[in-house]
């Protein structure tokens, strides 16, 4: 799985008479990629000899020679004679002897060199050593001597070995680390667990990819329902696993292994001052280990358990000399406090407020984990008496967690409180704080909401809070009037109770959902009042802030450098603190930077939310939202769909349908510009009819109607795109008071323009591509404009004005050649190639056979039936009306000696056989791999 580029890599290497040993920590894959090497030699005729050592066995002598001699076929071993023949049968016999004495060395070398030489005489053969750390000594050394002699270039015997690097040496070998899973290859090989996407993308933070502890984590969560995202105790299999590791480590590594998961934040540096002098070595040995991964002097385990059982495995006296040695070095107060506090267990009550002070402390400075962590322990340290103390604590620590995405802190904190004998308000606030851990699955917390409003009733206060999230729960899940109905009942009762930051949450909300259902006043006048309100978001809470959907809203209304701006500003104030709020910011900047044509910027920051996410285990359809957007602007078409399909995927699971809608416009774009067409369209409409479902009509926010009309357009159906178009500009005049220069106009015009053209209007066609292409300039949009620019450019060779076509196309090429716009430039690129040489006929031959010349047109025409494309597909791709292409096509019939369609295509395929035709224009149907199709 996610190994083909691998393979293929130790393919060639090979090939080209190279040895090669895989490297790798314990269930990284490599005895799966020695499988796959072994099932396609064998598939391609070859013969292969599969040998695995094992840790049991490595001090028998000649048992690995013994395992592959039996593979050796008979008569070739009948072949040797001699000293050679005696050397086969002492190893066949030492494997079974009772004595420690070897065969003659010198004998076995020149006798196993001899059988490999045979083997490969007899056609192609694959030596294939798994495990080679384990093989004995005897059969290590006669198999490196004779591998050395039959191998190299021109040699029909290939060797790739696995295991451990350094631990076997295969004579001049090449060595290829097997790399971790990449997380879409990690979430297809935990499919049959039917695992929540975003536990699956957890698990690959959580193993760095390692399949064997992936698959060995995600079993544990087999069992339980989908909304269930409660950490599950650590699996038996993994527990060993992790043992079995730390023990085949040196005792100095382990002791800085210890050290390093009792300090909060390990970094190399750290471990020196804590007297660890060889810390980058030891670090090194570890991460060879596959117990963490350190980046930039940054250490983490993986899994994060690696932590707990190296200190559970640790004596009570060694831990505690640790956590006072760290105590003395570390640079801040809560550090210090913290380990302090675990060098005892005692309790006592200056100590817990001492804890407490130091939580109140980091929680302002962003350090949430640590934050957390200390109330956490300043519960523990509580004595018996100040059971409400400890119990307050134990709430702070579930509500900063929660802020922090720390799920294992919430539970365990949030279990305690529930069952104790708690107040009602220390009750619901542990159940909000597991509300806000679900992020954008929050929908399918209805169980947690209902008991919050129980233990609620009768406090205005607290019950504005649950009313806040019933709002955001019912918007996630697309119930539009029931979010803005929760929104102002919360806000109505968050006022009367003097909680001014609920109540702007609150408004906030209600600005949001009226905003998204075309109710412009409403919603400017409650963010107006919300910002009015003194703005103190409780940590975790910035995606219902005011001043956060300020900014979302100057993205709406196309004001980019406002909303970049604050946004950059809110990302200082979250970059330290993990968590949701930090993957908010990143993507928001991301959607935000595509927009302005920053596409390196787009791909930086979608990555960042993405790894962030993943990380902390919260909702990844949002991160891959964005990131799919990015790829459409900077990156590839590919990857985009791969992203948007994912997008689309885990918001479904979670019934978040506000992501379902985006992802699915990411997707139609996608397949739009790779010339998927109908597909496209079918995904649009989805969009569509989802949005009318729930009552949504405003154009700015999701902008799927210039797309969805620039499709139908090219499929023929221009009634249906002019519905689209009226409809979309209807609900713009209602929503935006200027809408004449806004980018959802210009988006309209430029489709419009396309439907037009094809009409044979191409003069208001261009002049409605000069009011879009302006506007769009104005608002510093530079990839729609150039998108303007590539219809100009083939309105323009419509009209075979290839001058003003390839201007065009050139300044389309340089826009996006500036902006880091991949995607596009290569589509300008093919854009500029349509306008060279366009008014040259060409001659069509078939073997000794030659037509009379077909112009361009003609040949376009003429490929684009021959692949497949009805009339009325050829004529929207092309701007011609279908009665145009039904001429054309009868001359060309004419010229080519055919009288059908099928006729036609056989003549094109037999044409490109011989070299003489090339495929359909570019972005068309022709051959190999396809590229972005149209406008």
């Amino acid at each position: 799985m996610g190994r083909t580029e691998l393979i293929a890599s130790v393919e060639a290497h090979t090939a080209a008479g190279h040895r090669v040993v895989l490297t790798g920590p314990s269930g990284i894959g490599k005895s799966a990629v020695i499988e796959a090497l072994a099932a396609a030699a064998r598939a391609r005729g070859e013969r292969v000899l599969h040998l695995a050592g094992a840790e049991s066995e490595r001090w028998i002598p000649c048992t690995a020679l013994s395992d592959l001699l039996r593979q050796i076929p008979h008569e070739l071993v009948g072949e040797l004679r001699g000293p050679l023949r005696t050397a086969v049968d002492a190893t066949l016999l030492r494997a079974r002897s009772t004595t420690l004495r070897d065969p003659e060395p010198r004998a076995c070398r020149f006798a196993w060199q001899a059988l490999l030489e045979r083997c490969a005489d007899d056609g192609p053969a694959l030596l294939l050593v798994d495990d080679a750390q384990w093989i004995d000594t005897l059969s290590a050394d006669v198999i490196a001597y004779a591998t050395r002699r039959v191998t190299g270039p021109g040699r029909r015997l290939r060797v790739v070995a696995a295991g451990h690097p350094g631990q076997w040496a295969l004579p001049a070998a090449l060595e290829i680390p097997v790399p971790a899973l990449t997380p879409g290859a990690l979430t297809e090989l935990l499919r049959q667990y039917a695992l929540p996407a975003r536990i699956a993308n957890k698990l690959h933070a959580d193993s760095a990819g390692n399949p064997y502890l992936a698959l060995a984590l995600g079993g544990a969560f087999a069992d339980r329902s989908p909304g269930d995202l409660r950490p599950v105790p650590l699996p038996h299999p993994v527990h060993l696993f992790i043992a079995e590791r730390l023990h085949a480590l040196p005792d100095e590594v382990r002791q800085t292994l210890l050290t390093a998961a009792l300090a909060d934040r390990p970094t190399a540096d750290l471990l020196r001052r804590a007297g660890r002098d060889l810390a980058e070595n030891e670090i090194a040995a570890a991460a060879s280990a596959g117990l963490l991964v350190s980046e930039d002097g940054a250490i983490r385990f993986t899994p994060p358990v690696v932590a707990s059982v190296i200190t559970q495995s640790a004596p009570d006296a060694q831990r505690a000399r640790t956590h006072r040695a760290l105590a003395t070095i570390v640079t801040d107060a809560a550090g210090r406090i913290r380990h302090r506090a675990l060098a005892t267990a005692t309790s006592d009550a200056d100590l817990s407020r001492s804890l407490a002070t130091a939580a109140e402390t980091a929680c302002r400075n962003g350090a949430r984990a640590l934050a957390a962590e200390l109330y956490l322990l300043a519960a523990d340290r509580t004595p018996a008496e100040s059971d409400a103390e400890r119990l307050e604590w134990l709430v702070t620590a579930a509500e900063v967690a929660a802020a922090g995405s720390l799920p294992e802190t919430v539970h365990r904190a949030a279990d305690a409180v529930l069952a104790a004998g708690a107040h009602p308000a220390q009750r619901v606030r542990v159940r909000l704080a597991l509300i806000d851990l679900s992020g954008q699955g929050v929908a399918g917390m209805d169980e947690v909401l209902a008991g919050a409003l129980v233990d609620a009733e009768g406090d205005a206060a607290l019950t504005a809070r649950v009313r806040l999230r019933l709002s955001w729960a019912e918007i996630m899940n697309g119930q539009l009037e029931r979010g803005r109905g929760e929104a102002q009942a919360a806000a109505k009762l968050a006022r009367s109770a003097q909680d001014p930051a609920t109540e702007a949450m609150a408004l906030t909300m209600q600005a949001l959902a009226a905003r998204v259902t075309a109710r412009p006043a409403e919603a400017r006048a409650a963010l107006a009042a919300a910002q009015a309100l003194p703005q103190s978001a409780p940590p975790g809470m910035l995606h219902m802030s005011p001043h956060f959907h300020a900014a979302r809203f100057a993205f709406f209304d196309d004001r980019l450098h406002e909303a970049r701006l604050d946004l950059l500003k809110m990302l200082a104030r979250v970059e330290r603190g993990l968590g949701d709020e930090l993957v908010v910011v990143l993507r928001c900047l991301s959607e935000v930077s595509a927009r302005m044509g920053r596409c390196r910027d787009a791909l930086d920051f979608a990555s960042r939310a993405m790894r962030v996410s993943r990380e902390c285990g919260t909702s990844p359809g949002p991160a891959w939202y964005s990131r799919a957007v990015a790829e459409l602007a900077g990156g590839t078409l590919a990857r985009a769909a791969f992203f948007a399909e994912r997008a689309v995927h885990a918001s479904e699971q979670e019934h978040d349908a506000i992501y379902v809608g985006r992802g699915l416009h990411a997707l139609g774009q996608t397949l739009l510009r790779s010339g998927d067409v109908p597909r496209a369209v079918q995904v649009l409409q989805r969009v569509a009819a989802e949005e009318r479902a729930r009552g949504l009509s405003a154009p700015v926010v999701l902008r799927w109607h210039g797309d969805l009309a620039l499709g139908l357009v090219r499929l023929g159906r221009s009634g249906e795109a002019r519905i689209v178009m009226a409809e979309a500009r209807e609900a713009l005049a209602r929503e935006v008071p200027d809408a004449a220069d806004s980018a959802v106009t210009a988006q309209l015009d430029r489709a419009e323009a396309v439907l037009l053209a094809g009409c044979g209007d191409m003069d208001r066609a261009l002049a409605l591509l000069d009011g879009a292409e302006q506007s769009l300039a104005s608002l510093g949009q530079p990839l729609e404009q150039g998108h303007c620019l590539l219809v100009r450019s083939r309105i323009e060779r419509r009209r075979r004005r290839f001058s003003a076509a390839r201007q065009a196309a050139t300044s389309a090429s340089e826009l996006f050649g500036g902006c880091g716009a991949r995607p596009w430039s290569e589509q300008a690129a093919r854009a500029l190639a349509l306008c060279e040489g366009t008014g040259a006929g060409r001659e069509i031959g078939v073997g000794r056979r030659l037509f009379p010349a077909l112009t361009s047109a003609e040949e376009r025409i003429a490929v684009l039936v021959g692949d497949g494309a009805t009339n009325r597909e050829v004529a929207a791709r092309m701007f011609l009306s279908a009665k145009t292409v039904e001429g054309v096509l009868t001359r060309v019939y004419r010229k080519v000696g055919v009288r059908s369609r099928t006729q036609l295509g056989s003549l094109i395929r037999s044409a490109r056989g011989a070299g003489r035709v090339g495929g359909s224009e570019p972005g068309g149907s022709g051959p190999g791999e396809p590229g972005p199709r149209g406008m």
